[in-house]
């Protein structure tokens, strides 16, 4: 969709929500109805038209802008070259995840050893990217949605296997509100694509959850982070006792390691 059927779209929207009619908005643009109805109809509006209708809706063009922008389908996925510059920079990797977790400003900056100067830079910086939109006074929109995740091979699941999956793993989890759970068992394939679409809904529900606890205050929240994988695998010590026929079945559906 171009971004004139984008404008008129919204606008559409402002006057159902307005509960303007064509009719009313004629009249007060002082032209026929089937003019306007032609207009929206075609979705094709000149800027000095748009700026006709803001008047009516008591909107501005930026604030219109902005629904727009609101409105545009969030990326699932980034791609391997904008992961591979977020992860080439540690202060931008964490901005990054700090705006996936949608921190403020203020907050990063009172937290971890960095300037105003430099966080604002870095949230320019994931602008240019495409991973935020940032906006006056600091704030932000994330332009990735609910569902997304990282390429399984890319960058930063590789920086992620390299650095942080060690750290991860080496706790006890066995703290308030920490489990490990290691089930290993044989499924069919597609009970396995179910159990997937369960995870991801919970992995979502983890995300939702952080969006609804925001409200509370800052002592009464901790920070957990949820892995949550599943693979086709066989343990390497178990591999290396496979029979000959057996290894070769293994390796044939892609199991070795």
């Amino acid at each position: 969709m171009s971004t004139s059927q984008d404008l008129v779209s919204a606008l559409k929207a402002e006057l159902r929500a307005a509960g303007i009619t064509y009719a009313e908005l004629a009249k007060q643009l002082g032209i026929a109805e089937s003019s306007v109805k032609r207009v929206f109809a075609k979705a094709d509006m000149p800027l000095s038209r748009i700026d006709d209708v803001l008047r009516v809706l008591k909107m501005d063009f930026a604030e219109l802008a902005r629904k727009v922008a609101d409105a545009q389908p969030l990326r699932n996925e980034l791609t391997l070259e904008q992961e591979s510059a977020v992860v080439a920079d540690p202060k931008l990797l964490l901005i990054a995840i700090c705006c996936v977790s949608l921190w403020t400003c203020e907050q990063m900056v009172s937290t971890y050893a960095i300037t105003d100067a430099e966080c604002v830079g870095y949230l320019a910086w994931l602008d240019r990217l495409g991973i935020i939109e940032l906006r006056p006074l600091n704030r932000y929109r994330l332009k990735i949605g609910k569902g997304f995740r990282w390429h399984p091979h890319g960058p930063v699941m590789r920086f992620f296997r390299e650095h942080v999956i060690g750290d991860y793993f080496r706790g006890g989890f066995a703290g308030e509100g920490e489990t490990l759970l290691l089930v290993h068992g044989q499924i069919g394939a597609g009970e396995a694509a179910a159990f997937v679409e369960r995870l991801q809904r919970v992995g979502q529900d983890f995300a939702q959850q952080h969006l609804v606890d925001r409200k509370l205050g800052a002592r009464e929240r901790r920070p957990y982070t949820l892995v949550v994988g599943m693979r086709s695998w066989l343990f390497e010590p178990f591999r290396a006792l496979l029979r000959p026929a057996a290894a070769d079945d293994v390796r044939a559906r892609g199991l070795s390691g």
